[in-house]
């Protein structure tokens, strides 16, 4: 299968493109300038891969959580080029691009900001959601997880990974469908919660 993911759920952009065996991933710090650098760097990968869009059996993106504006950026680039090409999509969850870039017990976690985070547990009971940090790191250290993150997270002990590498791996295992994608929303936008 030959797909083109993308995430744009944090500051870096992460993308995955797959043509047969060769696996393309680039991370990409555009400090949440995603709309500016999405569709070149897309650009960039496919034609490092060999691939053009039509040849691409389905498009991914992430759907959060995570940033707001970055998720509405990847959804609405995939969900566009999916309907162009008439090709199937799949969602992809940024805790999960984070979780399948290593395997064994861990934590997935996400940077929610004054001392939060969106975590999520693999191999142990966390199940997704908004969390206060300490929380995750108590309950990880119980079930003898690890912490995996795809950026920086004030919490000690925790391991930075490619989420670019497990967004490839997560779609390599999972199947693509026809229909829409969501924007997972854990909690609601800072511009809410400041009314």
């Amino acid at each position: 299968m030959n797909y083109l993911a993308i995430d744009t759920s944090s500051k870096k952009l992460n993308i995955a493109v797959r043509h047969a065996d060769m696996v393309v991933t680039k991370t990409v710090d555009c400090a949440m300038q995603h709309s500016v650098c999405l569709l070149p760097e897309i650009d960039g990968a496919l034609k490092e891969a060999g691939l053009a869009l039509e040849d691409c059996d389905f498009f991914a993106c992430a759907v959060g959580p995570g940033s707001f504006t970055g998720i509405r950026i990847g959804i609405s680039t995939v969900k566009g080029l999916a309907f162009a090409l008439g090709k199937p999509t799949l969602g992809v969850t940024s805790l999960r691009a984070i979780a399948y870039a290593e395997e064994g017990c861990r934590a997935a976690l996400v940077d929610a900001g004054h001392g939060n985070v969106y975590a999520e547990g693999f191999g142990f009971s966390l199940p997704q959601g908004f969390y206060r940090a300490e929380e995750v790191v108590l309950r990880a250290k119980e079930a003898g997880a690890r912490l995996l993150a795809g950026e920086e997270v004030p919490l000690g002990g925790v391991e930075y990974v490619d989420p670019a590498r497990g967004l490839a791996r997560y779609c390599d295992g999972h199947a693509a469908q026809t229909g829409g994608l969501a924007a997972v929303y854990l909690r609601r936008s800072s511009a809410e919660e400041g009314r």
